[in-house]
């Protein structure tokens, strides 16, 4: 009977996959590919839409088949058992490091304000989106986490005298994922990227927030729980091989072995700072496609207030993506045959999202790093006078498969983290193999939203 009913689960489970991935066929034209960045055009696809997402939806779910059928917990245990630990004069590096990133901030802020006002010349509109958003989160991701190196506010808030008042753990991280979210509204809906000067007015807005934060309730508490740049880099560098060892030195591990670690914030709030952290890159890529621009001038045209439209779809989309992710929780529930409350499933498997933000990320700005490099590079030669004609590189036509290649990664290493989680949850293999079923389901959605995204044709977000 228990066979009967293992097998009837196990085909109910592929079923739902299939219908996934048939779901993709709603979707109709061309793909077509470009590069990260800002919408930069980088070549196109000659294939139907349809085939182009339900391809990169396969490749997920055989992916997830295959680690299956091939891996057992032995296997998964000596590959994220691997690491080689090394001394490193870490607490020295982070005192130079810091005293030349508060340099850095202040002559951000100083060029924000008396640079040149065309956003190509600026030093500062393209330190901070070109080299730092860009440029320097890729690197959180794909070789270690140094913001606690780095982080100009929280060298300020150490060398000052605090008054260390307790922050209310009732409200855990949730301050970060609200933090979040309004920092890419914000910066979806203002001219953030075009005009420097006010780009350098809410970087001391930004400064004077977190420092007076950082003043009251001290730098451990608000570097740790509240602030959403700091928790972001936090949670991005699990997916990277280098990882603070407990010796206060650097251990190097396999990409994403971190993944399995518990989070360090182990509630509704991680969850949700994890998702938030996938649905703003989902969401500051949306906006800029036709169809968001169909959906914007139509809402608007039945009376929506244009000022209520980004905000709102923020929101919407954001519940959407925490909604199906508890679903599949309460799923795998079921699947897995568990004692474990769907909460605790939640938290113990959120971390093999953030591979999926990883990639689409990388996908989403390396164009636009590698086209305005040069740039920067001018720039920052000579901040106040820069060449009126700074050179930019041209992206090759194939260079919009590198976006396609960047998304499939990620939410292959977000497969791979979630099967080695299962393993270290659940007892019994089938029990680990039916529990992903759900977030295999999720994962795939997440697959086919994402490359729908990067290979839809740029458009100029309305309305802003």
């Amino acid at each position: 009977m228990k066979r009967s009913n293992v097998r009837l689960r196990t085909r109910a489970a592929l079923a739902l996959v299939a219908g996934t991935l048939l779901a993709g066929t709603a979707f109709s034209g061309t793909a077509a590919g470009h590069g990260g960045g800002l919408r930069a055009a980088a070549g196109s696809l000659s294939v139907p839409t349809w085939l182009f997402l339900l391809t990169g939806g396969g490749v997920v779910g055989a992916s997830f088949l295959l680690a299956s059928f091939v891996t057992d917990r032995a296997f998964i245990r000596a590959v994220h058992g691997w690491r080689r630990v090394a001394d490193a004069p870490v607490a020295t590096a982070t005192t130079l490091t810091r005293v030349v990133s508060v340099a850095a901030l202040v002559g951000i802020i100083a060029v924000g304000f008396l640079g040149p006002e065309t956003m190509f010349r600026n030093a500062a509109i393209l330190a901070v989106w070109v080299g730092w958003w860009a440029g320097y989160v890729a690197t959180v991701y794909l070789v270690g986490n140094s913001w606690p190196a780095l982080n100009p506010w929280r060298a300020v808030a150490e060398w000052v005298p605090t008054l260390d008042y307790e922050y209310p753990e009732r409200l855990g991280a949730w301050p970060s994922v609200a933090g979040l979210l309004a920092l890419v509204w914000l910066e979806v809906v203002s001219p953030l990227a075009d005009d420097p000067r006010l780009l350098a007015w809410v970087v001391v807005g930004y400064s004077v927030a977190t420092l007076a934060g950082a003043f009251v309730f001290g730098p451990d508490s608000w570097f740790g729980s509240v602030d959403p740049v700091a928790r972001l880099f936090r949670y991005y560098g699990r997916v990277a091989p280098l990882q603070r060892a407990e010796s206060g030195g650097l251990e190097l591990r396999p990409p994403g072995a971190a993944l399995t670690d518990p989070l360090p914030d182990d509630g509704r709030d991680g969850v949700a700072f994890v998702v938030a952290i996938l649905w703003v890159t989902t969401y500051d890529g949306f906006v800029g496609t036709p169809v968001w621009v169909a959906i914007a001038e139509s809402l608007v045209g039945l009376g929506v207030p244009p000022v209520v439209l980004y905000p709102a779809a923020l929101l919407a989309g954001y519940a959407l993506f925490v909604g199906a992710w508890w679903l599949a929780s309460r799923l795998a529930r079921g699947t897995a045959d568990t004692y474990l409350t769907p909460e605790a499933i939640a938290r113990r498997f959120a971390a093999s999202l953030l591979p999926i933000a990883a990639g689409y990320h990388l996908a989403h700005f390396l164009g636009l790093f590698v086209t305005l490099s040069p740039a920067l590079v001018a720039a920052l030669s000579n901040p106040l006078s820069p060449p009126i004609n700074p050179s930019v590189v041209a992206l090759p036509g194939w260079f919009g498969m590198l976006a396609v290649a960047f998304v499939l990664l990620g939410h292959l290493l977000a497969v791979w983290g979630a099967h080695a989680s299962a393993y270290e949850v659940f007892p019994g293999r089938l029990q680990a193999v039916r529990s992903q079923y759900p977030f295999v389901v999720v994962m795939v959605l997440y697959t086919m939203t994402s490359l729908w995204i990067v290979s839809a044709p740029s458009a100029a977000p309305p309305f802003v």
